[in-house]
């Protein structure tokens, strides 16, 4: 059996006295390749948000089981919500990745600049390291972002719509990416997306949050027939 990495148990979440998602229970597994989907609005942002610790629950518990000491994230956000007008290159949006580990207040070593250009290596953007961040095509600035991402070398990545307002080409090449990833060097992945092609070809298990804020979780040939998707769709 695989290790659960996070379990959740009768989690309620939401913005002041409005709940978004509630009585979740579920778990993330050690390898797990997960899709997150369901209608706009339903509060897939703000579980992954709840996931990484940003947003506290209502009610209910968390528990972030570690391989060793803390459990350790790796966090992709949607492109579209980071302000990157500063004039960093690629390679120092990478680094960022590095500040958790060696703290706000001191300079990466040449280790963590290593690690930085491996990352961009490893998701094809090494040639881009010195180009303005702001200058790159959406599925190049979505590649260092996740490098960004793994440059902190984490036991679990999460990803927000990765391949929002993509081609189809690019979104294949994104999602290759992670497909690599998770088969190569088993990375945990969580990843939310609108698209049901995207799931249906690349996750393992998919979460299905429904209009009514519940979640429904398993295989996806279960989780995407027509039954279940009637019930996060159609408003009963």
């Amino acid at each position: 059996m695989a290790a659960d990495l996070i379990k959740i148990s009768g989690l309620a979440v939401g913005y002041g006295r409005s709940t978004i998602l509630r009585d979740l229970n579920f778990s993330v597994e050690l390898g797990d390749f997960l899709g997150v989907m369901g209608p706009n609005g339903t509060g897939k942002t703000t579980l992954l948000k709840t996931l990484l610790g940003l947003i506290k629950p209502q009610s209910g518990t968390i528990d972030r089981k570690a391989l060793s000491g803390r459990l350790l994230f790796g966090y992709v956000p949607q492109r579209e919500s980071l302000d990157m007008h500063y004039p960093l290159t690629a390679h120092e949006v990478a680094l960022m990745g590095r500040f958790g580990r060696i703290g706000p207040f001191r300079r990466p070593g040449q280790p963590d600049i290593q690690m930085a250009h491996d990352c961009l290596r490893q998701t094809g953007m090494d040639r881009f390291a010195d180009l303005p961040y702001r200058k790159l095509s959406g599925g190049q600035k979505q590649r260092v972002l996740i490098a960004r991402a793994l440059a902190s070398e984490p036991e679990i990545l999460l990803l927000d719509e990765p391949t929002n307002g993509m081609d189809m080409s690019s979104e294949r090449a994104i999602m290759e990416l992670l497909q690599t990833l998770q088969k190569e060097k088993q990375t945990t992945i969580v990843f939310v997306t609108h698209l049901l092609s995207t799931i249906e070809r690349y996750a393992h298990r998919v979460a299905l949050i429904t209009s009514g804020g519940n979640l429904i979780i398993g295989e996806k040939k279960k989780i995407l027939s027509a039954e279940m998707l009637a019930k996060a769709y159609i408003t009963q």
